[in-house]
């Protein structure tokens, strides 16, 4: 489903997953469900918010391991990446 980007699959592999009665499977499946249109679009679009949000994340940690970072040196950090 992820690289052939077939969004529209997964409902009916959430309900193989069910049927199959493996916890960690079905714990997964059943959290899928919860936000199942924004999981299908995910499948389905081939755009990715994915690169920005590691630029975040890393920007998050820095300033979480450091402590001295305020907001206006995040905001520069994130804009110059």
């Amino acid at each position: 489903m992820l690289a052939g980007r077939t969004g529209a699959d997964l409902p009916d592999w959430i309900s193989i997953a069910h049927a199959a009665r493996l916890p960690g499977v079905t714990g997964f499946a059943h959290g899928l469900t919860t936000d199942l249109e924004a999981v299908i679009a995910g499948l389905t679009m081939h755009w990715s918010s994915g690169g920005t949000e590691g630029a975040v994340n890393r920007v998050k940690q820095k300033r979480q391991l450091y402590g001295r970072a305020g907001f206006e040196l995040l905001r520069k950090m994130i804009l110059l990446h």
